[in-house]
């Protein structure tokens, strides 16, 4: 039957058929090279009129007829006077490739919509090939970083296994696209980052918005110093709720230990105060939440300061973001509430990165958002043993043409 229907396989450019092997579950297509014709390199382009020698090769094929197909054929090196000895340039077939380009192209397809485990069952390959043609598809797909126009960046990090094993992913804000992503949180970690892009494309880059990491803030004042630091509202209000609210409830139970129905009340309002008050919906729990301020002044006075602090990132000009800064600041001191003149006095070193929102209103929910998805990746997969590949298929996902 294959013999019948070899013409809707498609055509080898620079090869005929001989002859064809076929059996039950697999064909092998023995193909022949077209004779007195030029040659073109792989290295530059160029044609060329003489071939310098060839071997054999078998490579595989896009599955057709329910079969697995096998071509065999040689492959020829040119002699290029620029290049000297390179692979000739073949439309159907990188260089080093053990598969053809369809095939790569209809593997990382299936990859991108199922487990490698699942594509492996479909195509009839093995699970590592499968694996290492959708590598190789991704890598030459994966977009060149130096010399891109940059101008406004996201950093962040994502858990990458248990035990505080962390990866950090670096995000272009003007459209979304995942541009580097490596294991670790470190200054180290995210320096070949910087080292890749080059430093004609870090003195372009205008706005960076993180959290108050001091790896991150220390690299890009290395890399990009006109960059601006836009510390991220969701970072810093909840760096408060576990450092003054949370610390807050919990010194104030203790306060009450001898009065354990009110210990009882505060000890169980962890999750109530932490919420922010428009979340607050069920009828119960407003109550619940007006009744414990009313009893409680300290917790009152972190509750509503929280609000206040998140006006901040809200303000449409530094002179009015700097004056709500002093206003917040001011009370938050003479509450004399030790959790949170220590917090408000270590904020305030991260000043400048609070005020840079009135002029770059940028923020880190985006990488969030994305940080959501790269677990649905993960979780589709079972986990990944490479994070080579992990990585890889994470910025193929953020691509700004993957639709």
């Amino acid at each position: 039957m294959l013999q019948d229907h070899i013409s809707a396989l498609g055509r080898w450019t620079g090869y005929v058929v001989d002859h064809i092997e076929d059996s039950d579950k697999q064909a092998t297509i023995h193909l022949l090279p077209v004779r007195c014709r030029y040659y073109r390199c792989s290295g530059c382009g160029r044609f060329v009129r003489h071939s310098h020698d060839y071997r054999w090769r078998t490579v595989r094929d896009l599955p057709a007829f329910g079969k697995l197909i096998l071509l065999h054929f040689q492959r020829r090196r040119v002699h290029c006077r620029r290049c000297g000895p390179k692979l000739e340039y073949l439309d159907w077939i990188k260089p080093e490739r053990r598969a053809t380009s369809r095939l790569e192209t209809y593997v990382a397809d299936l990859c991108s919509r199922m487990p490698v485990k699942d594509a492996s069952s479909i195509t009839g390959l093995k699970w590592d090939t499968v694996k290492r043609i959708d590598k190789a598809y991704l890598s030459d797909h994966e977009q060149a970083l130096k010399g891109a126009n940059l101008r406004i960046l996201g950093m962040d990090e994502f858990a990458i296994q248990r035990g505080h094993r962390y990866a950090t992913v670096i995000v272009n804000l003007e459209n979304g696209q995942v541009l580097w992503v490596g294991r670790g949180r470190s200054r180290a970690d995210i320096r070949p980052f910087f080292e890749q892009i080059g430093p004609k494309t870090c003195s372009r880059i205008e706005a960076v918005a993180m959290d108050q990491s001091a790896a991150y803030g220390n690299e890009l004042a290395h890399w990009c110093p006109q960059a601006e630091v836009v510390y991220d509202l969701f970072h810093v209000i909840t760096r408060y709720g576990h450092h003054v609210i949370d610390r807050v409830r919990v010194d104030e139970a203790n306060r009450l230990r001898e009065d354990k129905k009110a210990r009882s009340v505060i000890k169980g309002s962890r999750w109530l105060l932490l919420r922010n008050a428009e979340n607050v919906r069920r009828p119960e729990d407003q109550v619940r939440l007006k009744e414990l301020l009313a009893a409680n002044r300290s917790l009152a006075k972190v509750y509503i300061l929280k609000d206040e602090l998140k006006q901040l990132w809200s303000c449409c000009g530094i002179d009015e973001a700097r004056n709500r800064w002093n206003e917040w600041y001011r009370k938050a001191v003479y509450s004399q509430i030790k959790p949170l003149v220590r917090f408000a006095k270590n904020l305030k070193e991260y000043l400048p990165g609070i005020l840079a929102h009135a002029r770059w209103a940028i923020h880190t929910s985006v990488i969030e958002g994305i940080n959501n998805k790269i677990k649905v990746i993960k979780r589709r997969a079972y986990g990944f043993r490479d994070n080579e590949y992990f990585f890889l298929k994470i910025k193929a996902a953020f691509h700004p043409d993957c639709g």
